[in-house]
């Protein structure tokens, strides 16, 4: 390295270094001063760096003569490095002698205090680290960090004390020692400005809450300046929805009470003006795009009071449409045009071919127990396809259906080159084993309750495995269930079922039923959102009734005359199709079933059992959803068989609200036997709504209404003290959903208004689970 090169390198680490220290302004000896050319350089003091490093460093080398200039600008690049607390430059007869104290390194960083804060919280920020070079700046520099982030917590009285214990070989422990102090509240949010909504309305779109006695469960009543600044976003978005197109945040204070326990938060407002929408048009650059065909898509009349969230609302309807014709690379940009005077907005879609992008790289980060394939065959687009932003909500919507995760976000990041994009997945695992306890309470003080045990992501392969071992007062039950959605790696899910249960009918129709028997399924996709599955069942039956109940004439003749054991070869399938915007909490689409078995292909059994559902979600906002479901079935005897008790419909209980278990349907008066219903049809109505309490109580209520009919009875079951009717029942109530810190929990308060006399009502029913 030549000397001006030397010089050139000396000159500019000064200029890129911002730590300065109170050594740098040490004067070099006078000695150094004189003549005579440097014959050698001797470093002392040094214990860890190498001679050699430390003459790298130098911009003045043996050969050079002594130069004042030159050995300052070397004590000033040594300081720079940050590995030395001290540093002299001397001569010593014809050789330049670099006297160092070496920085010592960081054996270990340890926090004293912390109980708001873990550990890792202070690592992801700070530099320091074990086998890290000390320096006071870099010290300072982490407790400031250190403070920051008890700052954005709330904790503005939190102070942090360095402390350096030395240890031998130049070695020390840094410990950093916390006074957390009281977390600081929001005393008071105050508004100046609002005049079309009051302070209320306003705080209730804010994350950031008043400290109150009573929400001692809230977490955002403290000051967080990153909190406020995404609170005057939320407060923009509000007001721009509702029409206020001018609306901006003149400014937003905190001011720190003087005891420092609490802050008022003072915010500014501009609201402007109210505008409504004028002239809504489509123009498309691409001739295949039909501009009056999308323009059905905005669902807004002039005159319709301005919301900017529909707009984002139709440009992203536009972009699906635009995909379901194969343009995959589509722009929508909504221009707007603003008459103030008016007050109106005019708003003109330009749709146009956007750039042509293509995923380079897909990331998944967060799954710490399911394998990275279990999503990824999730995914409707791989490495290397074109970007689609529908098919990636698509995959979104799959990898939320598998129920393995609590949080499903992709986001999207520039690749290595313009025409590349990254999508990160970033998931949040959740508890997928479940545990499962129910009970209810009846009319007649009937107690019922049921336990299980599942896992629905067997050792993260996504494999679904349930041991059931059911003991009650009216079921025994023990099943094995095994599936695998991707047998041989492709979309084809198969399993198998054992099991053997017992049924007690006694209290509701008089017989016992002991089933016992093997299931083999299989599934697989038709289209992206319709499947198929299929399946074959193979079980003995035995219905059991005491023959002293018949003889005396307790238990009903119709249910005495089925006794015996029967075999049931059954096939049948189910076709599904899910068009739902969310498999998980659904706020719009639809789905349907249909499914049909068959007995008789073997065994001794005949019958043709026919079910179909569907259902519609509407959702007014997030949290208010209406669901239209209804659930039909017929079931039929056939080459001259009737249909025996244990395959007829049993409805009531979970399956419509307000009545028991078999409380609704065909019944033998004489001894309130129920005998189950070949036909049946109920329809649900049902608005969840939130509670108005925080989001951690994790509590939400709905209102519901279910309504229908159960029966049909072979001719040979009928008789004079048989009732069956088919008449309407109906019921009513409210359910409660807790999501509670053991697992979900649901009330439901029930009354049938719509009945027979001989019905069985139920007004309360309650079940719990929890997961693991």
């Amino acid at each position: 390295m030549t000397r001006l090169a030397r010089v050139i390198f000396g000159i500019f680490v000064i200029a890129v270094t911002v730590t300065t220290t109170s050594f740098m302004t040490q004067q070099v000896s006078a000695q150094a001063l004189g003549g005579g050319v440097v014959q050698r350089i001797l470093v002392e003091g040094n214990q860890r760096i190498e001679p050699a490093t430390v003459g790298s460093y130098l911009v003045i080398q043996p050969g050079d003569p002594f130069d004042a200039q030159l050995i300052d600008l070397s004590l000033k690049t040594l300081f720079a490095t940050g590995l030395f607390a001290d540093v002299a430059i001397t001569r010593r007869d014809s050789n330049l002698v670099i006297a160092v104290v070496e920085n010592p390194i960081i054996n270990r960083v340890v926090f004293e205090g912390n109980k708001a804060k873990d550990d890792d919280d202070f690592y992801e920020e700070i530099q320091l680290r074990p086998r890290i070079v000390y320096t006071r700046a870099k010290v300072q520099a982490d407790v400031q960090k250190i403070l920051e982030i008890y700052r954005r917590s709330g904790r503005f009285a939190a102070t942090v004390n360095p402390k350096v214990i030395q240890l031998e070989q130049n070695r020390v422990d840094l410990v950093f020692e916390i006074n957390e102090g009281d977390e600081t509240g929001i005393n008071k949010i105050n508004f100046i400005g609002n005049e079309a909504f009051d302070d209320g309305d306003l705080k209730d779109v804010m994350v950031t809450a008043e400290s109150k006695w009573w929400k001692f469960l809230e977490t955002n009543d403290n000051y967080d300046p990153d909190r406020l600044a995404y609170d005057q976003e939320q407060l923009r978005k509000f007001y721009l929805s509702k029409g206020y197109a001018d609306f901006r945040v003149v400014s937003a204070v905190a001011e720190l009470t003087r005891d420092r326990e609490s802050f008022y938060v003072t915010i500014t407002v501009d609201e402007g003006e109210q505008y409504t929408f004028g002239e809504l048009t489509v123009e498309t650059e691409l001739k295949e795009l039909n501009a009056d065909r999308l323009a059905r898509i905005i669902a807004i009349d002039a005159g319709d009071t301005y919301n900017a969230d529909q707009i984002d609302n139709i440009v992203e309807a536009m972009t699906f449409a635009a995909g379901i014709q194969g343009y995959a690379f589509v722009d929508v940009r909504p221009r707007i045009k603003r008459n103030r005077e008016e007050r109106i907005i005019d708003i003109v879609f330009e749709i146009s071919e956007g750039p042509r992008v293509y995923v380079e790289r897909i990331n998944i980060n967060g799954n710490v127990r399911t394998l990275d394939r279990v999503i990824r065959r999730e995914f409707r687009l791989v490495e290397g396809d074109a970007y689609n932003k529908i098919l990636i909500d698509r995959s979104r919507a799959r990898v939320r259906g598998l129920g393995f995760f609590k949080e499903v976000e992709i986001n999207e990041e520039p690749g290595s080159r313009p025409d590349r994009s990254v999508l990160n997945v970033d998931v949040e695992e959740q508890s997928t084993g479940e545990l499962s306890i129910g009970a209810g309470f009846s009319s007649t003080d009937n107690f019922i309750a049921d336990f299980s045990i599942s896992e629905r992501n067997l050792l993260g392969r996504g494999q679904f495995l349930r041991l059931r071992a059911t003991l009650s007062g009216r079921r025994q039950q023990i099943d094995i269930r095994f599936t695998e959605p991707y047998f041989l790696n492709r979309r084809l899910a198969a399993g198998f079922d054992i099991f053997k249960l017992t049924t007690d009918y006694e209290d509701e129709s008089g017989f016992e039923t002991e089933s016992q028997g093997i299931g083999l399924r299989m599934g697989f996709p038709l289209t992206e959102y319709a499947s198929m599955s299929l399946r074959y069942t193979f079980r003995q039956d035995d219905i059991k009734v005491s023959e002293v109940l018949c003889t005396s004439g307790i238990i009903s003749i119709r249910v005495c005359d089925q006794v015996g054991e029967e075999t049931t070869s059954v096939a049948g399938f189910t076709w599904a199709t899910d068009h739902r915007n969310d498999p998980i909490t659904p706020t719009g689409g639809w789905q349907a079933s249909l499914s049909q078995d068959v007995a008789g292909l073997g065994g001794s059994v005949k019958y043709s059992r026919t079910e179909a559902s569907a259902a519609i979600y509407h959702g007014f906002t997030q949290d208010w959803v209406l669901s239209l479901r209804g659930d039909v079935g017929h079931v039929l005897g056939w080459s001259g068989e009737d249909v025996r008790l244990n395959d007829r419909f049993f409805k009531g209980g979970n399956s419509f609200r307000g009545f028991e278990v078999s409380g609704i349907g065909p019944r033998d008066l004489a001894t309130d036997d129920a005998l189950g219903g070949k036909t049946y049809a109920i329809g649900t109505v049902e608005l969840r709504f939130p509670l108005g309490l925080p989001e951690e109580f994790g509590m939400k209520g709905a209102l519901f209404t279910e309504f229908g009919t159960l029966g049909g009875l072979d001719d040979s079951d009928t008789g004079p003290m048989i009732v069956d009717d088919m008449s309407i029942r109906a019921s009513g109530g409210v359910s409660i959903f807790w999501d509670s810190p053991f697992g979900p929990v649901r009330l439901d308060f029930a009354n049938a208004f719509m009945k027979e006399d001989y019905d069985k009502t139920e007004s309360f029913r309650f079940s719990a689970g929890t997961r693991f």
